[in-house]
């Protein structure tokens, strides 16, 4: 099973509702910090199936949705597997990256870092 998840790590409340404004962040250049939707929970069908040691996910990340009102494009960082998770409704999960975040990315991928 392969999930794909397209991530903008900085959002603002005019691109994103309330209930969509996930904290989305790198650890480090092989940890990824992810929120599900709000309405997954662990126990749920999705939240089991993003736990499962076979799924992976592959993820595509941008830094902003725009700049100077022109659409961002996203930078593939590969493939992720599960290592943990906290919460629920959403659920905050730990990926780890097949392959590092290249360095040129890290600078905007970080938790209160901004482009």
């Amino acid at each position: 099973m392969l999930d794909v998840f397209f991530i903008t790590l900085n959002k603002s409340e005019k691109h994103f509702s309330p209930s969509t404004m996930y904290n989305d962040y790198a650890i480090s250049e092989t940890l990824f910090h992810w929120q599900s939707q709000s309405t997954t929970s662990a126990a749920s069908p999705t939240g089991q199936r993003y736990m499962n040691p076979t799924s992976k996910v592959l993820l595509f990340v941008r830094a902003f949705n725009k700049i100077n009102n022109v659409s961002q494009p996203y930078v593939c960082l590969g493939t992720a597997r599960y290592v943990s998770h906290e919460g629920s409704n959403p659920m905050s999960i730990v990926w780890r990256l097949d392959a590092e975040i290249p360095a040129w990315f890290m600078r905007n991928a970080g938790k209160g870092m901004s482009g």
